[in-house]
């Protein structure tokens, strides 16, 4: 499949690789805009992954499909060498690309995420807000945030989905996303990836938080560095995006 993008190109003719940009679940590829007009010496590549914002939808959903449609895209953009920075499940979608596509990846930045089948549903409550916000398919914002607020409580959180809601309807395919949830959950080991990576933790997020986590990031990333932005959530790079862009940038000068 190839996916919906959008390109920001350097400023000046560059030898630096491109960056590609992943977002993560119910998301879409402005997420990570603060980071990518940060780069403004390099070719930038934010992508719609499949399901979500302007991409196809699709009844099929797993990683190595999504990681397939990430390498399907860059192909056709005649894009060979990159570095990829993915958050969340785009950070899952990241680490099998690099698996597929070993000799390609420079440099790989996973945001708050680990290579680990996780067992916690935090997304029970947003499910049913927003299946609700489906069935009475509201005109407005305002009604939708009205329905949503009887389920989610984080303004934030409401905001954020909101962003993939235009004209009385969900952008990503709700119905697919949900019956593929426990595959997004999930993950199949991946034999050990020994090129540099960087893994950036949230402090107060759960999701590299306990020894199995980072148990999973040693054994299939052994060369990975994790870093700690401190006071900030599962949306680090939106909470402390200048910690997070110099944490990347040092990163990509290494």
């Amino acid at each position: 499949m190839i996916l919906n993008y959008q390109i920001q190109q350097a400023e000046q003719l560059s030898d630096l690789e491109p960056i590609v940009l992943i977002h993560g679940l119910f998301g879409s590829l402005s997420n990570l805009g603060m980071l990518a007009r940060a780069f403004d010496q390099r070719t930038v590549i934010q992508l719609d992954v499949r399901n979500h914002g302007l991409s196809e939808h699709s009844a099929q959903m797993n990683y190595d499909l999504m990681a397939q449609d990430v390498l399907d895209t860059l192909d056709e953009l005649n894009i060979s060498k990159f570095s990829l920075i993915g958050h969340s499940m785009g950070g899952k979608i990241s680490m099998k690309v690099a698996e597929k596509a070993e000799n390609r990846v420079v440099r790989l930045i996973v945001l708050d995420i680990t290579p680990f089948a996780y067992q916690e549903n935090h997304h029970e409550q947003i499910f049913k807000a927003l299946f609700a916000v489906q069935e009475a398919a509201p005109q407005s914002r305002v009604q939708a945030t009205e329905i949503m607020k009887q389920f989610v409580r984080e303004d934030m959180v409401i905001q954020f989905l909101l962003k993939s809601f235009t004209q009385g309807k969900w952008r990503f395919n709700l119905n697919a996303i949900f019956a593929h949830y426990s595959e997004i959950l999930s993950w199949n080991e991946i034999s050990p990836y020994t090129h540099p990576v960087l893994f950036l933790r949230g402090g107060l997020s759960p999701y590299i938080h306990k020894p199995e986590h980072f148990e999973a990031i040693q054994q299939q990333f052994p060369n990975a560095e994790i870093k700690e932005i401190l006071n900030a959530g599962h949306w680090l790079h939106a909470e402390k995006t200048d910690e997070v862009l110099l944490e990347i940038q040092n990163f990509l000068k290494a």
